[in-house]
């Protein structure tokens, strides 16, 4: 029997959108010869729908689109496909196989994850009862994505008869989440003795970006078939009841090394939230040091460079490398630059406030309004063209509220936010062994925010390599201040970046969205309240 894992970008919300694809792609594989097509989870709603599924009009046109699907689907072939249930007053995150222009069976997720990015408690039920379905002489179980995770779903799968399990997913990036995810998919099959099918989701939705790199293991656990990983791919698995471990060799896509990995993440992030939400194009500050430079290459690999505007804003204190290095990045990436000077707008800035500032001695203001200058004359340039902006913060800096609210912080989109300074750069590096863009002394030269004289950022925060480590501890892995202790650091540097840390949730709350790329990124994962008094650094 061919199968097809079908590894399809949907988009939230976009319900005959997505069954128009739904369509579209059973129609060709079945031209191919494909007998069966198994598509991830809540393909019809797109992953996460959130509370559009509190919406009665969403189930509605949920309902209507499976509907179509049993009218218009090949009749001969099997679709097995993900989208919410509702069965009197509950709601269920289900699986639906459709032939023969009828729904033969529907399995309900009994599963519910409600950690990290989850929150699926919040609206579904959970179901209780495997569901094996038999298609062309074999018994295909189902399951649904954190099923598998779990020893009960699969078990019960394969007591009630399952010779095959196929496990439909919306599984969001984070490094190294692959090997886990092959890991734990292995160890079931063999456990089981029963060859599995995970199909999953791939795009960006907001922060979560969904790397498909779909896959099938035999009844020994050993990948059989592999899809390529950041692409819609449809990956073919051939059944053979014959063979050993029932599913034969097929193809198998390179492997892909971390640093490419978090890269691609990042362009399709950025280019899904750019393209779906309907904008033509971004613009950013490009300030010639490593954020901007970075985050300027990302755009032009997602986006192409004529949907892209750099802009130069230098000012007193910007070094003359700077500017040349802003203008060799975007000669290299073939974007629009343009160099404007925030000098007359702070001088009119500092003039207006003049009154208000009399007798008081300069301070940090000075430094923010600079800031807010260059978000001022980004903005404009956004409502003017309809551009979005891009930020350029890194999730060191956001950790430690290194930014300026309605300066560097104003945007819409912030492609760095949950990629740590030192990650920062092993990204140009990586970028440039593609095609250089990015000049070696933007990566060696000390980095610095050029708001004050001879400043550097080291002046303000621990090297980031000691940054970096901290904030991941205390951040990424809930650590302690004791146990960051145990770990080496040195106790002023535990107590300023954790004070740090805790004093500026306030600013991070108003940071725009960016892409996910970490296990605990600031956004959906990480949710403190901004007014407290607790202190880890106390």
């Amino acid at each position: 029997m061919k199968i097809c894992m079908a590894q399809i970008n949907t988009v939230v919300g976009d319900i005959v959108g997505n069954t128009d694809r739904v369509l579209a792609v059973c129609s060709d594989q079945h031209f191919n010869g494909t007998q069966m097509v198994v598509f991830p989870e809540l393909t019809l709603t797109g992953y996460p729908p959130e509370d559009l599924l509190l919406r009665g009009d969403v189930l509605r046109r949920t309902e209507a689109a499976v509907r179509r699907l049993r009218a218009e689907l090949p009749e001969e072939l099997a679709v097995v496909v993900g989208y919410p249930k509702a069965r009197g007053d509950l709601l269920f995150n289900s699986a639906g196989v459709i032939t023969g222009r009828e729904v033969i069976a529907e399995y309900d997720k009994q599963c519910l994850p409600n950690y990290q990015v989850f929150d699926e408690k919040r609206y579904f039920d959970a179901g209780t009862e495997p569901c094996v379905v038999s298609f062309g002489g074999i018994q295909f179980g189902l399951t649904i994505c954190e099923d598998i995770w779990h020893e009960a779903p699969a078990a019960m799968t394969k007591e009630a008869g399952a010779q095959v399990l196929i496990n439909l997913n919306a599984s969001p990036f984070h490094r190294g989440k692959q090997a886990e995810r092959i890991a734990q998919i292995e160890l079931v099959a063999q456990r089981h003795a029963i060859p599995i099918l995970y199909v999953n989701q791939v795009g960006g939705q907001d922060e979560l970006v969904f790397d498909g790199g779909s896959f099938a293991v035999d009844a020994k656990g050993d990948v059989c078939v592999t899809a390529d990983s950041f692409e819609e791919a449809f990956a073919t698995v051939a059944l053979d009841l014959a063979a050993d471990g029932l599913l034969a060799p097929g193809n198998i896509a390179a492997p892909m090394g971390d640093i490419e990995a978090v890269w691609q993440a990042l362009v399709l992030g950025l280019r899904d939230y750019i393209n779906k939400n309907g904008f033509p194009g971004v613009v950013l500050g490009l300030s010639g040091g490593i954020d901007s430079a970075v985050t300027l290459a990302v755009a032009a690999d997602a986006l192409g460079p004529n949907r892209v505007e750099a802009v130069m804003m230098p000012f007193r204190y910007t070094a003359s490398i700077s500017i040349e290095d802003a203008e060799a990045e975007a000669q290299a990436l073939h974007v629009r630059f343009s160099n404007i000077s925030i000098e007359p707008l702070y001088e009119s800035f500092m003039g207006a406030l003049s009154s208000e500032f009399d007798g008081l001695a300069p301070n940090i203001t000075e430094e923010n309004l600079q800031a807010r200058c260059r978000g001022v004359l980004l903005m404009s340039i956004s409502n003017k063209k309809n551009l979005l902006v891009l930020t350029t913060g890194n999730k060191s800096e956001l950790a430690v509220g290194y930014s300026t609210l309605y300066g560097d912080m104003a945007g819409g989109f912030d492609v760095l936010k949950d990629c740590p300074k030192m990650l920062v750069y092993a990204l140009a590096r990586y970028r440039n062994t593609l095609g250089d863009c990015i000049p070696d002394r933007v990566i060696t030269r000390p980095p610095s925010a050029e708001l004050a004289p001879d400043q550097k950022d080291e002046d303000s925060l621990p090297p980031y390599e000691i940054l970096d480590q901290i904030v991941e501890l205390y951040v990424e892995q809930d650590a302690s201040r004791q146990q960051i202790l145990a770990a080496g650091f040195s106790e002023d540097d535990i107590a300023r970046v954790l004070r740090l840390v805790d004093l500026n949730e306030y600013k991070r709350r108003q940071a725009p969205v960016g892409v996910r790329i970490s296990r605990r990124g600031f956004g959906r994962d990480r949710r403190y309240p901004i007014t407290w008094a607790w202190r880890a650094s106390a």
